[in-house]
């Protein structure tokens, strides 16, 4: 197999065809690569590939907010940017979120690429097609990330003419990444998802490998995304039929610093972010609207934060620890499933799901009174307010945002800081982040 010689900054970026930068030092895990084992070790980069996921969506969500002192405190401009919605200069430097997206992107390329030279045969026939499933789960896991970001939500009349993401089919960085409109960009998204589905093992040694549930899972999200409800409940029950247990929280020990375990059971593929200095409970305050939602009884108002300095903050990560989780899990499909059930007037089965979940939240030791409703814009409410809930800090607000403002709900959000703020309309381009000025410069795509 031919190695791998020339992985660089610029490749990694996403805006490959600058001839000037191939010299630069290669990744040697990408140059020794000749067999399955060596494809399967680069798969395993957990560092890069479930450590590093862009967070920016979560930076600039409703769901918390920052003290002057606290915002005035951040040493990046771009996180500072990012959370006002000030377009311009929001990913500084090199190694930002657009990097981690697109190198991704990469490994998922590279290891599609190195298949090709590797025979498939009746020995390792499972292990071939479970490496390719990753590959493409990769890709478009991380192409679905980054469209969260910086393209604007998906709305089906106006898909083909709204910009996308580039694009990235191969490792050949001689090939100048374009933006692809936001059409071509969730067909891409969907067609590596689903070849996830089809190639992936049913269940992985560990839940850092992404599995064939995951992969269910991740269409799913995506669909919702995309207001396809049928499809998005379609892909959550496939999922759901393969993992399904709830963590019941009367079993959590809700005094902890870390309530849950790392690796737990509603985990379907560990991803976390590198806890990042705008998102620690040092300096993120969830909002009291959010925090005074929840009920007495409802067990997530005490396992899902702490007071700080007499302030609300999140300590609910299914990471273990606190780096926040940004993976699919049981609940989400949960409630993705009570969701796309709601919108297409299966109220039934969308409060079974949801009272299902809602058990499981519930203090045992008081009455639980069961959603019933035969209305079906209340039974969607009750979905939605109970998933933002479930879901806060898992980077998913702001694509909900999105969509739910494509659908007419006009979620306007407002900042207040330093005697002043900002205000993001619902239908502001400020929803579309900016492209790394880099990026910009060097492949002369059109910005945001």
């Amino acid at each position: 197999m031919k190695n791998l010689k020339y992985l660089t900054l610029i490749l990694a970026l996403g805006i490959m065809g600058c001839k000037d930068y191939l010299d630069a030092k290669p990744n040697k895990q990408l140059t020794t690569i000749n067999s399955l084992k060596d494809l399967q070790a680069l798969l395993d980069d957990h560092t890069r590939l479930n450590y590093q996921t862009v967070y920016a969506a979560e930076a600039a969500s409703d769901d918390f907010y920052l003290t002057d002192q606290a915002l005035n405190a951040i040493s990046l401009e771009g996180d500072r940017r990012v959370y006002s919605w000030q377009k311009g200069n929001q990913f500084e430097g090199t190694s930002n979120g657009w990097y981690y997206s697109y190198l991704g992107i990469y490994y998922g390329n590279t290891v599609l690429e190195g298949l090709k030279s590797i025979a498939k045969n009746n020995s390792n026939a499972a292990e071939w097609d479970n490496i390719k499933g990753q590959g493409y789960y990769y890709k478009g896991s991380n192409l679905l990330n980054a469209a969260m970001v910086w393209a604007l939500g998906y709305q089906a009349t106006t898909a083909s003419q709204t910009p996308g993401m580039p694009l990235r089919a191969s490792v050949d960085f001689n090939v100048t990444s374009t933006r692809a409109s936001l059409e071509a960009t969730y067909q891409q998204i969907l067609e590596d998802l689903k070849n996830a589905c089809r190639y992936l093992a049913v269940q992985q040694v560990h839940v850092i490998r992404p599995s064939k549930v995951a992969a269910y899972a991740m269409v799913s999200r995506t669909y919702l995304m995309m207001n396809q409800y049928a499809e998005a409940a379609l892909y959550a029950d496939s999922a759901l039929q393969l993992k399904s247990q709830l963590i019941d929280y009367n079993n959590i020990n809700a005094a902890a610093v870390n309530p849950f375990p790392e690796y737990g059971m509603e985990v379907l593929h560990h991803v976390t972010i590198a806890n990042p200095t705008i998102l620690n409970q040092s300096n993120a305050t969830i909002v009291d609207e959010l925090y005074n939602s929840y009920a007495a009884d409802d067990l997530r108002k005490k396992v899902f934060f702490t007071k700080l300095s007499g302030r609300n903050v999140f300590k609910g990560n299914y990471s273990g620890e606190s780096s926040l989780f940004f993976g699919p899990a049981v609940d989400e499909m949960y409630l993705n499933r009570a969701e796309g059930y709601a919108r297409i007037n299966k109220l039934p089965e969308a409060l079974a799901d949801l009272n299902a979940l809602m058990l499981k939240r519930w203090d045992k030791t008081k009455a639980y009174v069961p959603y019933s409703s035969s209305d079906q814009t209340t039974v969607i409410n009750w979905v939605l307010a109970e998933r933002r809930k479930e879901l806060l800090m898992r980077g998913l607000r702001w694509g909900d945002v999105k969509r739910l403002n494509n659908l007419g709900y006009a979620i306007k959000l407002e900042r207040k800081y330093n005697g002043s703020g900002a205000v993001l309309e619902p239908k502001s381009n400020g929803f579309a982040m900016s492209i790394p000025e880099l990026v910009i410069a060097l492949s002369g795509m059109p910005q945001n």
